[in-house]
């Protein structure tokens, strides 16, 4: 079947007409489908919570029903991503290829290497997505940034005075800016900010927008088609059927932490925020080396069980089992003294070996990988897999490969967390409706029972709703305004406080060293103090809003009691789910104070005199660290407010819907109760919903305040 793609290039509009392309797959895609169940539980919750909903859909009218079609989308809109991260020749692309069961789907060979955050959208199902692609290019303003400033390391460089730093990134940029036209013509500005779509692709199609190569200076040369787009492009999104998996799934290779300019760095930072879990890739010969502090940055402020690290290419030592140990070891002391996330899971193993038993190529391995296979085969507690003898060696060496362990906890760190997130808020939302049929479900044409509750006329049911909605978003407001500013005063006080004293440690070194020595000081202590203030405002976020939640809950509970002549304690209503905060990322951003001894070197050469140094360090630290206080600023306080703020209204606008319809029926007399079925019927209803919600609070979580570590 053919499929038309037409889009627009920068040298002029093309019309292309494409077939759909097959992505070479893997000979031994079975041992993939066999991994891939572990994300098997998570699938059947949701679906589990799907089912529930239905029967409680069939009992209601619309109200329910369009409730009930949100909570659905929303269950089938869930796509847990995991973003890969690691330095550049860790392997980190071909793992992904593995992890995916296509080989040859992103480019990894010798030149090549990822630019831009790729997002996989593995598709469990045949949708009209899958095998469209879509690369997003940067905006005129982020491109403006770069060329006109040098991007992050420009800015740092002005800022520091460093102007023969400058005038080296002048040069690359120059280069950078010459290359691109020559590949894409004089209108190639005209692509800022716009998308390429494609209904199908292949590895040189991706080839084009999302790889460079290892020299700056030669990359854009190495063929007419690599890297085409790859020094404008900012996103690439690939939609693959791949029904191996029982869940849709989201996989994103990121550039890494060493750009250039700097200039990604930002991007990747995003991609861990949009993700619940990151893995960290790095290579067996210099795992954990100080070219990798950039890494323990990023991952120090996530959650340890959000936090995979997986060492690959021990296929390339020596001896597998003796220095996989003393590996394991140096990683967890660096974690340690980085304060970095030391309970994170290490996985170690080989994309090569998947890669290899994956195609059922094992017979070209190198002799060298083939013998380290061997040694680390001895040491690992393996069944022999049943089978024919190639196949079952195929999976043998898939095992000793380390993806399916890691796919396994994977799927684990998953399930605790988005999975719980979500199956948790559409547990309650779907509890809710059923509560509000069962109540529904009574005929007030009973004897009214003997109660403290005064009676509620239907007709003022919108009014006490709305009132009910004012009250709890001013309350909310006036909490956040609080602890937002309680929240930027301990960012600010940290902040001044920092400068002064690394200030002050500077003037004591200048009085002790008068040939002015290079220097250096730590910004760890500043990290861990917006941390820490991240924390308590995080934790007293989460009581506010459940604060808030909890009390809007009740009284909307109250109105059911009132509207239906209930009883207390037989009518239960449960809280909108709070919504989780992001890790605090931005801490790991690099500023001046985290680059080498080299760039330290040559800023002490350009400076002379006493004063003049002292002036320089204060004023630079304080505007790089600003720009970390700024990010915590943006992302939290004001946001956290919006999102409560939209959950709180999304539940009150479904108890408002719902409790309006229901009053109406409940407004019967006798002779209309066997029209609503309020004898046998009604009976065989409230068992269904009975046991909906029995299912349904299997998935509702225990209340928690997490902070981000």
């Amino acid at each position: 079947m053919k499929i038309e793609n037409k889009f627009e290039v920068a040298d002029g509009v093309s019309t292309e007409t494409e077939t759909d392309r097959q992505i070479p797959k893997a000979a031994n895609i079975g041992m993939l489908r066999d991994s891939g169940k572990v994300f098997g539980q998570m699938s059947q919750n949701l679906d589990e919570i799907d089912s529930s909903i239905d029967v409680i859909a069939s009992h209601g009218e619309r109200s329910v029903a369009v409730a009930a079609r949100k909570m659905k989308s929303r269950l089938r809109q869930v796509e847990p991503s995991v973003t890969m991260i690691g330095q550049v020749k860790s392997g980190k692309t071909t793992l992904v290829n593995a992890m995916i069961g296509m080989p040859h789907l992103l480019p990894a060979d010798v030149n090549p290497w990822t630019s831009v955050v790729t997002s996989i959208h593995l598709q469990k199902e045949q949708t009209p997505y899958c095998g469209k692609a879509v690369f997003r290019f940067f905006g005129e303003d982020e491109w403006d940034r770069l060329m006109s400033r040098g991007g992050r390391f420009g800015e740092l460089a002005g800022r520091a005075g460093a102007d023969d730093d400058l005038e080296r990134v002048a040069r690359q940029l120059e280069s950078m800016r010459e290359k691109s036209k020559r590949r894409l013509g004089r209108k190639f500005e005209l692509m800022m900010g716009q998308e390429h779509k494609y209904n199908s692709f292949d590895e040189e199609l991706i080839e084009r927008y999302v790889c460079l190569g290892d020299d700056f200076e030669t990359s854009y040369d190495l063929s007419p088609s690599q890297g085409r787009f790859a020094d404008i492009t900012k996103s690439a999104d690939l939609y693959v059927y791949r029904p191996e998996f029982p869940m849709n799934l989201c996989i994103r290779d990121t550039p890494g932490v060493n750009d250039t300019f700097m200039m990604r760095e930002q991007i990747t930072i995003q991609a861990i925020r949009g993700s619940r879990t990151c893995v960290v890739v790095l290579s067996a010969h210099q795992a954990m080396s100080s070219v990798d502090l950039a890494l323990v940055r990023l991952i120090a402020n996530i959650q340890s069980r959000n936090v995979v690290i997986f060492v690959n290419r021990i296929d390339e030592l020596t001896d597998p089992a003796r220095q996989v140990e003393e590996i394991r070891a140096s990683i967890r002391e660096t974690i340690r003294e980085h304060r970095g996330p030391e309970d994170a899971e290490i996985v170690f193993g080989s994309a090569y070996w998947a890669t290899h038993a994956l195609c059922g190529t094992l017979d070209q391995m190198d002799a060298a990988s083939s013998a380290a296979m061997l040694l680390w085969a001895e040491t690992q507690d393996i069944a022999w897999p049943e089978g024919d003898e190639g196949s079952a060696t195929d999976r043998m060496i898939w095992e000793l490969s380390g993806v399916p362990r890691l796919l396994e906890v994977l799927s684990d760190r998953l399930h605790r967390s988005i999975g719980r997130e979500v199956a948790d808020g559409v547990a309650r939302s779907a509890i809710n409706l059923a509560s509000s049929l069962e109540a529904s479900l009574v005929p007030t044409a009973r004897p009214r029972i003997e109660s403290n509750v005064i009676p509620l006329n239907p007709k003022s049911l919108p009014g006490e709703l709305e009132r009910i909605e004012s009250r709890a978003i001013a309350e909310l407001t006036e909490k956040f305004e609080a602890l937002t500013g309680d929240f930027y005063h301990r960012l600010e006080h940290a902040h001044d406080g920092f400068t002064k004293r690394a200030t002050a440690a500077l003037t004591a070194h200048l009085e002790k060293n008068v040939e002015m020595t290079a220097w250096h000081y730590d910004p760890t202590g500043l990290r861990v103090l917006f941390r820490s203030a991240f924390q308590v405002y995080a934790s007293r976020a989460r009581s506010t809003i459940n604060d808030v939640f909890e009390n809007a809950t009740a009284e909307v509970r109250e109105l059911y009691a009132r509207a239906f002549d209930l009883e207390d304690s037989t009518f239960s209503l449960e809280p909108p789910a709070i919504p989780e905060f992001p890790p605090p990322v931005i801490l790991g951003k690099t500023i001046a104070l985290d680059l080498g001894g080299g760039w330290w070197s040559r800023w002490w050469k350009r400076r002379r005199g006493y004063k003049a140094i002292a002036k320089d360090f204060s004023n630079m630290i304080h505007e790089e660290t600003r720009s970390i206080l700024d990010g915590l600023k943006e992302d939290y306080g004001d946001a956290n407010r919006d999102a409560a703020e939209k959950i709180l209204r999304e539940f009150l606008s479904v108890q408002h819907n719902v409790l309006v319809e229901l009053s109406t029926r409940s407004d019967v007399g006798e002779k209309d109760i066997a029209e609503f079925g309020f004898g046998e019927e009604r009976q065989l209803k409230a068992e269904a919903l009975k046991h909906a919600k029995k299912t349904l609070s299997k998935h509702v979580a225990p209340a928690e305040m997490e902070t981000c570590r």
